[in-house]
This record gives structure tokens, sequence and C-alpha cells, in this order.
């Protein structure tokens, strides 16, 4: 199914400066008023000039004028066929091509960039707990599926990435886009990154993953931030930036490559977890009061595997996880339904 396209674009700069689309308008502008004026002194012959019947080469361009902008004040009028045919099909399409040239001038130097801003700042106001997205490569756009295929409404959803065929890409999935620099402090204010819940970082270089963590765990202090790394000896600095989870795309997939080649059904399975379209989804979730001082296995909710105590991750087999604690976090294989 194609979901609708929504707003929020920060769009690029056009190819043109505000400046020189302005002129190539005034050109076009001048082009067409001279066809007008050299077909009306060609046919000056067929025009009247009910003042003084003499006809100037400035009452030729005075005619043009109104003809072009108005209907004309009568005082010079066409009385031949052949100028009142040009008036007609010649200059009545001149004057309806200058009128969209003005409209569309109005509509792109004024109404369009305060109509953008508005509808921008309404998008904005209904951005909470959102997730923001920095990169729509292949693992961004992997990401962003994922979050679609968990449920996760497309409105709550912000993609950010320089390229604009892949904010087009992303918009066309139903999520919120802007094309900028995820670097930049503005652009990531744009996204409302300080009310967001979640902070996916997947550029295609680490070291501008680190300037996003810098720059987004600054903005937003209680977001979690996962982040791809693509060399394996810069996952500590993207901790220390601020990075909750790092994920290494290269490694995760060697590992799981070689795991495959003794243990296909175990690989199956792991891929069966992290997938939301899988039978069973792994989770996390606080403790819930009854169950503080059960051990894990004791939990209904689903099949627990490891509690997370004060920074420490305990197993099901250690003897911490015997007996649950108020504020440990339990992760459990659960059914995905």
């Amino acid at each position: 199914m194609t979901r609708a396209r929504t707003g929020l674009v920060l769009r690029q700069p056009a190819r043109l400066s505000p400046g020189s689309s302005l002129l190539v308008r005034v050109v076009l502008v001048l082009a067409l008023f001279g066809v007008a004026v050299a077909g009306h002194w060609f046919e000056r012959d067929g025009l009247k000039d009910n003042a003084d019947n003499v006809l100037s080469f400035l009452d030729v361009v005075y005619f043009t004028a109104v003809t072009v902008t108005t209907v004309g004040y009568g005082d010079i009028v066409p009385v031949s066929d052949a100028a009142r045919a040009f008036d007609a099909f010649v200059v009545t399409p001149i004057r309806l091509f200058v009128w969209l040239i003005f409209l569309g001038s109005a509509y792109s130097f004024f109404l369009k960039s305060g109509w953008e801003q508005a509808k921008t700042r309404m998008t904005q106001r209904t951005l909470h707990n959102h997730v923001v997205v920095c990169g729509y490569g292949t693992s961004g756009a992997a990401a962003v599926e994922e979050l679609l295929a968990q449920g996760v409404a497309g409105g709550s959803i912000v993609v950010v990435d320089c390229d604009p065929a892949r904010i087009d890409a992303a918009m066309a999935c139903g999520v919120l886009g802007i094309t900028g620099d995820a670097t930049r402090d503005e652009v990531l204010a744009t996204a409302c990154i300080g009310r967001a819940a979640r902070v996916i970082v997947a550029p295609n270089r680490d070291d501008a993953a680190a300037l996003i963590v810098l720059s987004a765990r600054r903005l937003a202090p209680d977001a979690r931030i996962s982040v791809s790394v693509r060399s394996a000896e810069n996952a500590d600095l993207l901790h220390q930036a601020g990075a909750d989870a790092i994920i290494n795309p290269v490694v995760l997939g060697g590992q799981l490559l070689a795991r495959a080649a003794t243990n296909g059904h175990a690989v199956d399975y792991i891929t069966d977890l992290a997938a939301a379209r899988g039978r069973v989804a792994l989770c996390e979730r606080p403790v819930m009061a009854a169950e503080v001082g059960q051990p894990l296995s004791a939990i209904t909710t689903g099949l627990g595997v490891r509690v997370v105590r004060a920074g420490q991750h305990l197993g099901w087999f250690d003897p911490g996880a015997q007996r649950l604690q108020d504020g440990d976090i339990v992760v459990e294989i659960v059914r995905a339904d």
C-alpha cells in the first residue's frame, strides 16, 4: 500500500538564486512584450489612433503595453482583420503568460515561503516523543522500514538527509523529511530533536556520525541515540560522544555469516528476533511491581533472558537474576503479535 506524502520539508536551495530567477522572468516578459510590439508595428496600418489619427512608434509601444496588461482603453484600436487576428491569437496568449509569470513570481517570492514556514510550524507542533533518523542510505532506509513495520506512525518519524532524492524516497514511505546537513544544529532543531524520544544516526561516514551524535546528545540529553559505525575502532569514540547503542553492520554481518556456517537454524532465529515481521520479538521493559522478588524465570509475559541492573547485564543463569529488584530492566522474548 502506498503511503501519503507528508510535510516538514526543508528543501535544497534552488539552482538559481532569487535574483537570477527574477532576472530570468523579467527577460521572458520583455521578450514576449517585444514580440507583441514587433507584431503591432508590422500591422500598424491596421491600427487606428482616435486621438490624432497619427500612429508613431511610441503609440505602438503604448498600445502594446495597455493591451498586454489590460484589454486597452479604446484610444487606439485594431480595425483590420490582420490586426484583430494578431491581437486575438498572439497578444491574448501573451497577456495570459505575462499574468502567469507575475502570479508565479508573487507566489515564489512572497506567498510560497510564508506558506511553507506556516506548514512547518504546524507540523512541528505535533512532534513529541518522535524518532529522528539522520541519514537515509541503506542502513537508514532499513531502519525506517523496520520502524514502520513495528507500528510507528509515519508522522512520528523525521528523516534528515542532504540528498533531495533520498528525502523524496523517504517521504514516499509516509514519513516526514528534511533536506539538510544533520551535523548542523539548525537542521536538527527543525526536526524538533529536543522533543525526540529516539535518534537513529546512519550517515555514510563515521566522522559525520560522531558530529551528529555530539550535536544530538547536546540538543536532546534524554533521547536514546543509536548509531551505525563502519569502523570498529570508532565505537569507543561514539560511546564517548553520547551514543547509547552502536551497531557495526559489517562486523555483525560477519559474525552471523560465520555462525550460519554451522548453526543455520540459530541464525534464522536471530533474524526472526530482530525483524518486526518475525514470529517472535526481543523486547525490554521495566520490571513490574508484582515481579519484584521473583526469579527471572518466573515472569509470565515472555521468556526472560537477561536483567539489566545498574548498568550490569545479568543472564538468566546468574545468581542476581534469581531475585528481581525494583528498577531492573527485563529483556524477554515475546510473541510478535
